[in-house]
């Protein structure tokens, strides 16, 4: 029978020499506890200077069992990883996110054996994700662990799968199940496979000859579904391999059974019911972890992600841990899984096979998820340009998806800038996009007109949204809220109206909050905080639901609950001092110091105006029948407090300078851009640009000078004049962008300075 055994610890070097593949002397390295990464700090402490480059581990192996075979398995090495046994070359696998392993058998003495693993989180043009808005933490971030088994066994070596699959089927009152397993050194064996219940009990079994595919069906009447949240039925299939009537491998698959679909008017359908997904986006890193993290760590993600009411989650942007699709499974979210093809597209053919080998891992290792539904094949691709060779490998992509696993759908997310009729959306089974108006661009009202006018050009394609949200850094607040003035307010009112808008569509087939969690994007230093994207809607220890967080819990949960918002906004002057409470219960009261200020009925949000604070502290309770209850002090000031405001924000009404997107930086160089006061520059909205006869030639020059001829149209195509009686929401949008990040769309085709030299011209120019 296999055995199992988690590998604890490993000496850890970032010196390089290729003779630590031979096993050296460590005792000047650090000794360090697996899983581990040496970017939990300097990855998430800005300045995009954390450390990327070749490391080393070196790992003693357990004594082998005579008689057996020995592997090691990885569960998650990024981005390139070597791996040798006793100064002998294994391999490589190149791809940070999936599950690999190497046969250790013919390599493995008696005793003292080691293992030495160089990982490389570098730059490396051929493996993705090769650029993109978070920290590529380095290292051996997974389980490392030492598998034995008999020399008739599941295949090991099968993708870093377990070597079975399971394929559900549901038919009327009947499920049909299809069972693929792979033995090897089973000749003259058996293949049993028997499925049991959620209590233990056997269901029903079947049996066949061990083949190197071995497969059959099985059938039974009246199955339990798997029901998503609602109830997240699992039963086990337990594969046994026998030889001589004698176990020598046993192996489990939990699996669900369901059917879904996706209608373009009616969104997801699960088992023959509605049922509309609304959720998030999980990355997976964690304050002063990085990537690094366990068990405990993705169970906590767990429980908020379902406090928060959602019933599915986009992945993003890579493959996660096994533990954690399987929690999923458990609690019944729907699973959007992907590859990290994101953002920059490498035309080499190394890269393309890249793209094919990482979204084959991800199908083979999660084939037997129930929660996993959508099979996504990129994000943003098309930032550094759309070509021929770009939309060619995405339909491979597509077809190896739907090849590999025909009973699951595939989507892509697109970014903004994707024309409504660009071929990317002709792709994949169903699609989304990523928007941002109300944060990087444009105002929050512009989301629902844009959703309508692709739905209405396309009413065929299944239109969903794969990211929104707004930042928060904790410390800001306004009583006056202004799109980019990072406060906790802004957050919690753009997401007051996402929610509206999204309710009011249900030809959506899914929504993905961008993000539950905070997380590491060393790159970044806006809002008055380095090397974090704060479009969580929990910080990044997991610590402080921020009030938004609230506001989908009003939505979503079927918790009865009250909370009090602002309860980090304690100073208050005149002119501050309005209070809303959300909660999924219908009336709200509010007493202040002890009197009763009101009672209002309603939905989701509750607002008390102008409160009559007294100076000091004021103690106020919102309270709903049932009694629940929330409370906070607030604090009667005469003038407002300005550490409550972002430095350099009020200048900008609100608006903090830093704020951009991820990407504005790949197209416009680092020259300082001089701003003349009264004068037009690439920080100017594209629409206010095109108004002016003389500014407008300069875009138009830029566009034809900085624009391959496919980005050149899709420009084009998006400052179209609307049609009568019909809105352009891609030209609306890219109306209110600056040109500065209009120019991110170019990606490295824009030459050097360039962003310089068009603001020189646009300089020259006086506004009115």
């Amino acid at each position: 029978m296999r055995t199992e055994t988690v590998l604890r610890e490993a000496f850890f070097t970032k010196e390089n020499d290729p003779a630590f593949s031979g096993g050296v002397d460590t005792g000047a390295w650090e000794k360090v506890a697996l899983p581990h990464t040496w970017n939990n700090l300097d990855g998430q402490d800005g300045g995009s200077d954390y450390y990327r480059g070749k490391c080393w581990y070196q790992i003693s192996l357990p004594d082998p069992t005579p008689g057996k075979e020995q592997y090691i398995q990885l569960d998650g090495a990024n981005h390139v990883a070597r791996v040798w046994c006793n100064g002998e070359y294994l391999g490589e696998h190149r791809g940070g996110f999936a599950t690999f392993r190497f046969d250790l058998t013919p390599h493995l003495k008696a005793t003292g054996n080691m293992l030495a693993v160089s990982v490389d989180n570098g730059d490396d043009t051929h493996v993705y994700p090769q650029q993109a808005d978070f920290t590529f933490f380095g290292g051996l971030y997974r389980n490392v662990t030492f598998v034995e088994v008999e020399k008739a066994h599941f295949d090991l070596m099968k993708r870093g799968t377990r070597g079975v699959f399971v394929t559900p089927r549901p038919d009327g009152d009947k499920a049909h199940l299809r069972v693929d397993a792979f033995p090897v050194n089973a000749a003259g064996g058996k293949v049993t496979c028997a499925v049991l219940d959620a209590q233990g009990a056997q269901v029903l079994s079947g049996e066949a000859e061990a083949q190197d595919h071995t497969t059959f069906a099985l059938s039974w009447e009246n199955p339990h579904l798997w029901q998503g949240v609602k109830d997240p039925y699992l039963y086990t299939a337990r594969f046994t391999l026998a030889q001589n009537g004698e176990t020598v491998d046993q192996v489990t698959v939990p699996f669900g059974i369901r059917a879904y679909r996706v209608d373009p008017n009616e969104g997801f359908i699960l088992n023959g019911q509605s049922h509309p997904l609304r959720g998030v986006c999980r990355h997976q890193d964690r304050l002063d972890k990085g990537w690094a993290i366990g068990e405990a760590e993705h169970e906590e993600d767990i429980k908020l992600i379902r406090e928060v009411g959602a019933n599915t989650i986009r992945l993003a942007h890579y493959q996660h841990a096994q533990y954690f699709y399987d929690l999923c499974d458990q609690t019944g979210l729907v699973i959007w899984a992907e590859i990290p093809f994101i953002s920059i597209f490498d035309p080499t053919p190394e890269a393309r096979e890249n793209t094919l080998v990482q979204m084959t891992e991800l199908i083979a290792q999660n084939y037997n998820h129930p929660a996993i539904c959508f099979w996504g094949i990129s994000n943003e691709i098309t930032i550094g340009g759309d070509s021929p060779e770009l939309q060619d490998n995405l339909r491979a992509v597509n077809d190896l998806a739907h090849e590999l696993d025909p009973t699951r759908l595939t989507t892509m997310a697109q970014v903004t800038m994707v024309p409504l009729d660009s071929p990317h959306n002709q792709i994949t089974d169903v699609l989304a996009y990523n928007h941002y108006f109300g944060w990087y661009m444009g105002s929050v009202d512009q989301n629902g007109p844009w959703f309508d006018s692709f739905h209405a050009a396309h009413p065929d394609r299944p239109l969903g949204v794969s990211e929104y949200g707004a930042e928060c850094v904790e410390g800001w607040h306004s009583a006056t809220p202004k799109v980019r003035d990072y406060t906790e307010e802004y957050q919690a009112y753009y997401h007051e109206e996402m929610l509206k808008v999204f309710s009011a569509r249900p030809y959506l087939w899914g929504t993905f909050l961008w993000n539950m969690f905070d997380f590491a994007a060393d790159a970044r230093d806006e809002g008055g905080c380095k090397g974090r994207n704060n479009k969580g809607v929990v910080s990044y220890d997991r610590k402080m639901k921020k009030d938004a967080f609230y506001i989908y819990k009003a939505w979503w949960s079927g918790e009865p609950f009250v909370h009090l918002c602002g309860s980090r906004f304690v100073d208050r002057a005149p002119g501050q001092r309005d209070v809303k409470v959300y909660s999924n219960q219908k009336e709200i009261t509010l007493t202040l110091n002890g009197e009763t200020v009101g009672t209002v009925t309603g939905e989701h949000v509750f607002l008390f105006p102008d409160l009559p604070l007294r100076e000091g502290e004021n103690t106020l309770t919102a309270t709903a029948p049932g009694g629940l209850s929330d409370t906070i002090t607030l604090r009667g000031v005469t003038e407002p407090n300005p550490d409550y405001v972002l430095p350099g924000g009020e200048e900008d009404e609100g608006m903090s300078e830093g704020v951009q997107n991820w990407f504005k930086d790949i197209a416009v160089d680092s020259t300082e851009i001089r701003v003349r006061e009264g004068y037009y520059s690439i920080k100017d909205p594209l629409g206010a640009l095109l108004q002016n006869p003389e500014t407008a030639a300069v875009v138009q020059k830029t566009m034809e000078a900085a624009l391959p001829k496919s980005m050149l149209m899709m420009a084009k195509g998006m400052m179209k004049p609307s049609k009568p009686g019909k809105k352009n929401g891609m030209a609306e949008m890219a109306m209110g962008m600056p040109l500065e990040a209009l120019l991110g769309f170019a990606g490295n085709r824009v030459p050097a300075n360039f962003g310089a030299t068009i603001n020189e011209q646009l300089s020259k120019i006086k506004k009115g």
